[in-house]
């Protein structure tokens, strides 16, 4: 197969060029003018690389009615994502074992629509775990410094994270919030009193806890979903002084603002919260500069009762947004009125997060890579119907919600993703 663009998102820059696939992978990058028998021309739709989300939580087994790895997956390709690896919550069991990574694998397999891989979990007591689980194949480990939400989830102390760290040589991705700086939020509708019990100083404080965790034990450290711009001052300075350390925000953080959110809205609320428009910059600004090395989108769903829309009651909602299905529109409606390239946003969101998670033929278009690509179309505008989802709950801060850009079509290792579960399951370190 050939696909054609006069718009293809290559390492080096976009250019017209074609993308001869074979067996699966990128066999070769031609000019645009090559000629072959099955050709597909896209003209000036832009040819991209699938996208890579590494943080998605499906939920099953055990929560399967908030979301299963079919409508995950397939929610996945409608956004152009051709990857992602899922969380070990909300799940039950949680991936915190061999065994309980088996039994996720099993309640995958030939249900997803693109790749899957995994992270295990780090909670009190499973220290003996994490070796093995990391040779069973997980890329790496999320762990909490605060209620993760779930009871089967327990957070890591400061001296438990440093254990951790210690115990297996792999990526750790933190939740980073202060139990002892938020406060219990009030009974409320008013989305500014739950933001003040999660203020950014938890976020602040959180961050330079894992960072000193890994400064001690030269391990690797992510802090996830970064919403805080306070905390960016630390985590240049850890990286200036060599601290192994990256971080990741997602397109909540970068779209929406606490100034607008609507009293009784919970669709909005997750954890840490979406800040104001001054913070909302500044995170654009360190992800133009390469402080902030992704953008994921934390997709983290629940059945439409616990977001307790019918009572508007933020203190008692679930927090967690379901954007995987709309990850691209968004930053790319937000980042064209900002004058950032669409370059900028497909290195984000495909490449960047395939390196963070070792996917060495994920999120790029060059020879050898897998051929996940995405045809899209940076032009339409469309208007976000929570019925047009795939998410198995299609509960959004976006209803209604006018956007730029569409995908127009998505190929998973150069087959075209139409609703026949062809995706695979992944492991840390396989070709």
């Amino acid at each position: 197969m050939i696909l054609r663009s006069l718009r293809v998102m290559l390492p080096d820059g976009e250019r017209p060029a074609s993308v001869h696939v074979s067996d699966g992978r990128i066999a070769a990058i031609g000019p645009y003018d090559s000629e072959g028998e099955d050709l597909q021309d896209l003209d000036d739709l832009v040819l991209m690389p699938g996208l890579v989300d590494t943080h998605v939580h499906v939920n099953e087994p055990g929560r399967t009615e908030w979301e299963g790895f079919e409508t995950a997956t397939r929610a996945a390709a409608a956004g152009g994502v051709t990857t992602i690896v899922d969380m070990p919550l909300n799940s039950i069991p949680p991936t915190t074992s061999v065994e309980a990574l088996s039994v996720k694998r099993a309640a995958a397999a030939g249900q997803c629509h693109v790749d899957v891989g995994f992270w295990g979990g780090a909670v009190p007591g499973n220290a003996a775990s994490l070796g093995p689980l990391h040779e069973a194949g997980v890329f790496g480990f999320k762990c909490f410094l605060i209620d993760s939400g779930v009871p089967e989830f327990p957070p890591l102390s400061p001296a438990e994270l440093d254990a951790a760290l210690s115990t297996v040589d792999a990526l750790f991705l933190v939740h980073a919030e202060d139990p002892q700086t938020v406060r219990p939020a009030p009974p409320t509708p008013h989305y500014r009193d739950f933001l003040d019990s999660r203020p950014a100083q938890a976020e602040v404080r959180a961050v330079r806890t894992a960072i000193e965790a890994a400064r001690r034990t030269g391990a690797r450290v992510h802090i996830l979903h970064l919403s805080a711009a306070d905390a960016l001052p630390i985590l240049a300075d850890a990286l200036d002084d060599g601290v192994r350390v990256t971080a990741e925000t997602c397109p909540h953080y970068l779209t929406l603002l606490a100034e607008t959110v609507p009293d009784g809205a919970t669709a909005y609320k997750c954890c840490p919260p979406i800040r104001d428009a001054a913070n909302r910059d500044a995170l654009w600004e360190a992800l133009r500069d390469g402080l902030i090395e992704c953008v994921v989108s934390d997709h983290s769903p629940c059945t439409a009762d616990l977001k307790r829309t019918d009572t508007g009651d933020f203190a008692a909602a679930w927090g967690g947004i379901a954007s995987l299905q709309l990850g691209l529109p968004l930053m790319w409606t937000e980042a064209e009125a900002r004058g950032v390239d669409l370059g900028e946003v497909v290195s984000w969101m495909a490449r960047r997060p395939a390196d963070l998670a070792g996917l060495v033929h994920k999120g790029r278009i060059e020879v050898g890579a897998d051929a996940d690509l995405v045809a899209f179309d940076p032009t339409t505008t469309w208007v976000v119907d929570p019925s047009e989802l795939h998410h198995r709950n299609p509960v959004t801060p976006y209803a209604g919600r006018m956007l730029r850009g569409s995908v127009r079509a998505t190929w998973l290792r150069g087959v075209p993703v139409d609703g026949s579960p062809r995706g695979r399951l992944l492991e840390r370190g396989a070709a």
